[in-house]
């Protein structure tokens, strides 16, 4: 009998269920915004997804959660997300020895062996700054939509300077730039090399080794990717799914080796 396992990510603003059978190929996956109810929404999603695969619950060897919310989540076991992560890009990625995760809530940067095993890491602070919070707030003060960021970076003739490290006071600045006639695209790549200039000196406390990947839901905005890139000075490598990372590797962990 074949048999699945499941890798489910309760984060602070998404949540994300992925399916993986015994060789750890991915079977299927499913992502939705869970604000607050992110139990509820992680149940629902877990049938969503073995309806669409054909599968039963019974077919289900093992879970494995992870994110902010793991421990409200009826799983066989609970991981942390930095582990998870890790484990994650290792088997996408096996040549990465540094991770770069910006989620909703946090940024954080890992280093990993081979093994995918994380020997160090460093994280942001309480601070939404450098996460994709801070451009949820930057889209809702340009009154575009967030997912319409990364083709506005690109567009952008010249980078507006978005120099505070707070998102109130960035969130001002982005105003003043309006007022002033600044165009928006400009004031788009301003944030997004504000984000990572952040992340950038959050990486720099440790030692970096390429390859260097970068996961996490803000890993889908162009924008931030060249930034980030230009920043450290080196190409990234970014998964085709970036925000399930953390669920694959929960699922490849449930499952006994990532």
């Amino acid at each position: 009998m074949v048999e699945y396992y499941l890798g489910v990510d309760i984060g602070s603003l998404t949540t994300k269920v992925v399916l993986v059978d015994g060789a750890g190929n991915l079977v299927g996956r499913v992502v939705r915004r869970s604000g607050y109810r992110g139990k509820e929404v992680a149940l629902s999603l877990v049938d969503e997804l073995l309806r669409e695969s054909g599968l039963s619950a019974r077919e289900v060897a093992r879970t494995v959660a992870t994110g902010y919310g793991r421990v409200t989540f009826p799983a066989d076991r609970e991981i942390s997300e930095i582990s998870c992560q890790a484990a994650g890009v290792v088997h996408l990625f096996p040549g990465v020895r540094t991770v770069i995760d910006i989620g909703g809530q946090d940024s954080k940067v890992m280093q990993v062996l081979p093994s995918g095993r994380v020997v160090d890491f460093a994280m942001n602070d309480k601070c939404a700054a450098g996460t994709g919070r801070f451009l949820e707030v930057m889209a809702q003060a340009l009154e575009v939509r967030v997912e319409d960021l990364g083709k506005m970076a690109s567009a952008a003739r010249e980078r507006c300077s978005i120099s505070s490290v707070c998102t109130v006071f960035a969130e001002s600045e982005v105003v003043s730039n309006l007022a002033r006639g600044a165009a928006r695209e400009d004031i788009v790549a301003g944030v997004c090399m504000s984000v990572a200039s952040r992340v950038a000196a959050m990486a720099s406390r440790l030692s970096r080794e390429p390859e260097v990947a970068f996961t996490g839901g803000v890993a889908r905005n162009a924008g931030v990717v060249r930034a980030l890139a230009d920043e450290l000075g080196q190409t990234l490598l970014v998964p085709p799914d970036p925000e399930i990372t953390a669920a694959l590797g929960a699922a490849l962990l449930a499952r006994g080796k990532p």
